[in-house]
C-alpha cells in the first residue's frame, strides 16, 4: 500500500472510530476520528466534483477550524497538492504566491473577503484560480463569484475516494517568508511527510492518546506537522483559532493537555498572565518549542513550575 497523508485519518477512524480526534476551540465543536473522516471525505468527493484532480494545485486561506483540517486530509486524500497561504499577507503577496505555485482553487474563509475580492477583481493577470470556495460563518453573506464551502460538502457523499496518490506524489507546497527575496516554495511528498511524521513520533516524546494544542495557524509547517501527528500516532488535536496566552491556560486545565506548542515569544506571553499559576497544569508533561533560541532561563522558569520545554528544529 502506498504512503497517503489523507489515508492516516482514515486508518485511524478504522482503528479508533469513537476517539476524540479535534476540538474547535472558537466553536464548541467536537468531533471523533470517525466523524472527521468522513467529513474529510466529503470534502474530497465536493473538490472532485468541482473538477479538482490529482497534482492541481488547491490553495486554504483560512483560520484554524476544522475546516482546515478536514481540507487538508481531504486534498489529500485525492491526490491534490494543498498550498496553505498566510493570512497575514497582503493582497499583492498573496498574488505571487498563487500564480508561482500554480494554484487553480482557492478554499477561504469570509474572514478574508476583503483580500479575496482584491485578488478576483485582478483577473488573469492577478491569479490563475478558476474555483473561489468561500466557507462562510453566520454574519457574512457569501461574495457573489464565490461557490459556498457548506453548499459543496452538503451535496457530496462521505464514500471513501479512491486513492491514486501517495508516496513520492506532492502533497503540499508550504511557502518561506522571503525575509531575504520573494517566498520560496518548498514541496512536499507523502513520502516526506511521512517520514516527518516518523521521525517526530518517535524522537519527541508522544504518546498514545495525547491531547496536543494547536495555537500557530495551520499555514505553518510547526502547526501542520503536529496536527497530523496526533493522528498517526491516536491523539486528540485541540485547535485554537489564534494564540491567546490566558486561553491558552484556561484550555490547558479545561481540556487536560498532555502537550502543546509554542514558540519562545509565546512562552513569555504565557507567564505575563495575571495569576497563571491558579490553573491546572497537573496533565502537562511537556511543551515542544522551536523557530528560534530557547533562553535557557526561560526553560528554567517553566521547569520551576514543572513543565518540561522541549526545543526542536525543523525546516519549512
Amino acid at each position: 500500500m502506498r504512503n497517503n497523508i489523507g489515508q492516516f485519518l482514515s486508518k485511524r477512524a478504522h482503528l479508533n472510530p469513537t476517539m476524540e480526534a479535534l476540538v474547535d476551540v472558537a466553536t464548541g465543536r467536537r468531533l471523533n476520528y470517525r466523524e472527521i473522516d468522513l467529513r474529510a471525505n466529503k470534502l474530497a468527493n465536493a473538490m472532485h466534483n468541482l473538477g479538482v484532480r490529482k497534482g492541481d494545485r488547491v490553495a486554504i486561506l483560512m483560520m484554524n477550524g476544522v475546516e482546515y483540517f478536514e481540507s487538508f486530509t481531504g486534498l489529500a486524500k485525492i491526490g491534490a497538492v494543498v498550498v496553505p497561504l498566510n493570512w497575514r499577507l497582503l493582497a499583492d503577496e498573496l498574488s505571487y504566491i498563487l500564480k508561482d505555485s500554480g494554484a487553480t482553487t482557492l478554499i477561504y474563509g469570509s474572514d478574508f473577503s476583503e483580500t479575496v475580492c482584491d485578488l478576483n477583481g485582478r483577473g488573469g493577470g492577478g491569479t490563475d484560480i478558476v474555483n473561489w470556495v468561500e466557507f462562510c460563518d453566520e454574519e457574512h453573506e457569501r461574495d457573489l463569484f464565490s461557490t459556498g464551502y457548506n453548499d459543496l460538502t452538503n451535496r457530496a457523499s462521505d464514500v471513501a475516494p479512491e486513492i491514486t496518490a501517495g508516496d513520492d506524489d506532492d502533497v503540499f507546497i508550504m511557502y518561506t517568508s522571503g525575509t531575504t527575496g520573494l517566498p520560496k516554495g518548498a514541496l512536499h511528498t507523502h513520502n516526506t511527510m511521512t517520514w516527518a511524521l516518523i521521525t517526530i513520533s518517535t524522537t519527541a516524546e508522544f504518546r498514545y492518546k495525547d491531547r496536543f494544542a494547536i495555537a500557530l495557524p495551520m499555514y505553518h509547517v510547526g502547526a501542520l506537522l503536529p496536527a497530523v501527528v496526533t493522528v498517526y500516532i491516536g491523539g486528540t488535536c485541540i485547535m485554537l483559532r489564534q494564540f491567546d496566552p490566558k486561553l491558552m491556560w484556561e484550555v490547558t486545565e479545561r481540556e487536560k493537555l498532555t502537550t502543546n506548542l509554542a514558540v519562545p515569544a509565546m512562552l513569555n506571553f504565557m507567564l505575563q498572565v495575571p495569576e497563571f499559576q491558579k490553573y491546572d497544569i497537573s496533565h502537562l508533561r511537556w511543551i515542544m518549542s522551536g523557530a528560534s533560541p530557547v533562553p535557557a532561563s526561560l526553560i528554567e522558569t517553566y521547569r520551576d513550575i514543572g513543565i518540561e520545554v522541549h526545543q526542536v528544529y525543523g525546516i519549512t
